[in-house]
């Protein structure tokens, strides 16, 4: 797309994109900072007094859906919306939802909520459809430099969200801070509507979109039909729920959950083998790409404590006292997009000057480093831990290092995954892979809100000496992990035949 103005010397539509998904982002992780927070808040200090088991299994649902739900986003936006308008409706969703939030009442933060996921299902991974369509397709490296710095534009939001949401949000009032997350996808959706006209055509239609194809017509009134009576149906179930008619463990949900994902992603790769018509290479390297699945969502199932056990750490055994003046727990969510900004140079510099030298590891060895470096941030909190059961309190330093460890790991683990599945899959399967990636993610968010109720304050008032045990098991589980993938690796390597 040709146009006289440019944003750091990239089409002047990525800046458009760029500030939309910062202020997304704000929003996302600012409320996400203090979800959890609140929930296990006592009613009188404004919270809703959820048991830590229940509130980390919703948190753990809410995540997970976040990831599922970009599968039917994409492609209501390929069939229906076409991809800048489903950016737009799922700005104003995600928007809505936050605001639900910021009304005190119960069944509106559920609604909220759901709101919010569903909003993000549609914004999420059709924004980035958008910024690979900006490019010409002789321009990749172009193109990945415009990547890059949209993948800025999300870690600044989410690295100044926490500082502004979160300490709002615990000092002054939990709903302010959701309302403020609000007015943040506010700003990104108006400056989003103000430059859209620089995205071109770029996403403006659906694939083969015609206006006059009587068949089209009645598909798209039948999805508008569909995805109004789900939503109806969605709220009605919440309001009763929330006022008692229905009784809805999250729980017990989140437990069976786990099990419908694992077999979904079970079947999927059966299906693939069986129907996929692979040839014997084609089979190989999925049979790679589906062992790597199952160490990434054994990877996110650790790393996204950060918004929960981590999180319910920070507010309740760290001393946050810096300068005299103490912090919000959230304020430290914060530290892993910092980390994102400092460390990624480093990162890429590394793997530049490691590949001029042909000693740049292969994927499944950054597989298990990012493991490993995963365990050893939860080695970290063990020392902590203990420090906590001998003192009750422990320098909120010792979390710094467990992110900045765990951020390594996803540096070493969450790129490279991204790659490897798209030079795995083959061209035909490219996008049910990719989706087969983001159901890893969302399985392992799931788990993550079930190990995070096992962090049961009540319980390890009574015995503190559960804290750094629980903390051992998940060390040993990560760098246990990491070992193996280590072991498999020249198996994973042969199997792909030695892609890069």
């Amino acid at each position: 797309m040709s146009s006289e103005k440019t944003f750091f010397g990239h089409p002047r539509g990525l800046a458009t994109l760029f500030f939309t998904e910062m202020w997304e982002r704000f929003s996302y992780y600012g409320m996400r900072a203090i979800l959890v927070l609140f929930m296990v808040e006592a009613i009188e200090n404004g919270g809703l007094g959820i048991d830590d088991k229940q509130a980390t299994a919703i948190y753990g649902l809410y995540t997970m859906f976040v990831y599922l739900l970009a599968l039917p986003g994409g492609w209501l936006a390929d069939r229906f919306f076409g991809l800048q308008k489903s950016v737009w409706y799922g700005g104003i969703i995600i928007a809505l939802g936050h605001f639900s939030m910021a009304i005190p009442m119960t069944e509106f933060f559920f609604i909220g909520l759901v709101l919010i996921v569903i909003g993000t299902g549609l914004l999420k991974p059709n924004i980035s459809s958008i910024v690979g369509g900006l490019y010409p397709e002789d321009q990749p490296t172009r193109r990945d430099a415009g990547f890059s710095l949209f993948y800025m534009g999300i870690n600044i939001g989410a690295f100044i969200s926490p500082l502004i949401v979160g300490t709002l949000g615990e000092n002054v009032n939990w709903h302010l801070g959701f309302g403020i997350a609000g007015f943040g996808m506010l700003i990104g959706l108006i400056q989003y509507k103000a430059t859209q006209k620089y995205l071109g055509g770029v996403g403006a239609q659906p694939e083969g979109y015609d206006a006059e194809d009587k068949k089209q017509i009645k598909f798209r009134s039948q999805v508008k039909i569909g995805i109004t009576i789900f939503l109806l149906a969605l709220v009605f179930l919440i309001l009763l729920t929330t006022l008692g008619y229905v009784n809805i463990n999250a729980y017990y949900i989140a437990s069976i959950s786990k099990y419908i994902l694992a077999t979904a992603l079970i079947l999927f790769f059966v299906a693939i083998f069986l129907l996929g018509k692979l040839n014997s290479d084609e089979k190989k390297k999925i049979g790679a790409l589906a062992i790597l699945l199952i160490f990434s969502a054994i990877f996110w199932s650790g790393f996204e404590q950060a918004g929960s056990s981590l999180n319910l750490f920070a507010s309740r055994y760290a001393d946050r006292y810096i300068f005299g003046y103490e912090m919000a727990a959230s304020v430290l969510q914060s530290a892993n997009p910092m980390f994102i900004i400092i460390l990624s140079p480093v990162f890429g510099w590394l793997w530049v000057k490691l590949a001029s030298k042909h000693l740049n590891p292969n994927t499944p060895v950054k597989f298990a480093f990012g493991l490993i470096l995963l365990g050893l941030g939860f080695g970290v909190m063990v020392i902590a831990s203990f420090i906590v059961v001998e003192h009750t309190k422990a320098s909120y330093g010792w979390l710094l290092l467990t992110y900045m460890l765990h951020t390594a790991g996803e540096l070493f683990l969450s790129p490279v995954g991204l790659s490897a599945t798209t030079k795995l899959a083959p061209k035909r399967l490219v996008g049910q892979m990719m989706g087969a990636w983001f159901m890893s993610v969302a399985f392992g968010n799931l788990i993550a809100g079930l190990v995070a109720g096992e962090f049961n304050e009540k319980a390890i008032e009574q015995d503190p000496s559960l804290l750094p045990d629980i903390f051992s098991y998940i060390t040993q589980f990560a760098i246990g992990a990491g070992v193996i993938v280590l072991i498999l690796s020249p198996i994973i390597r042969r199997l792909t035949g030695n892609v890069k």
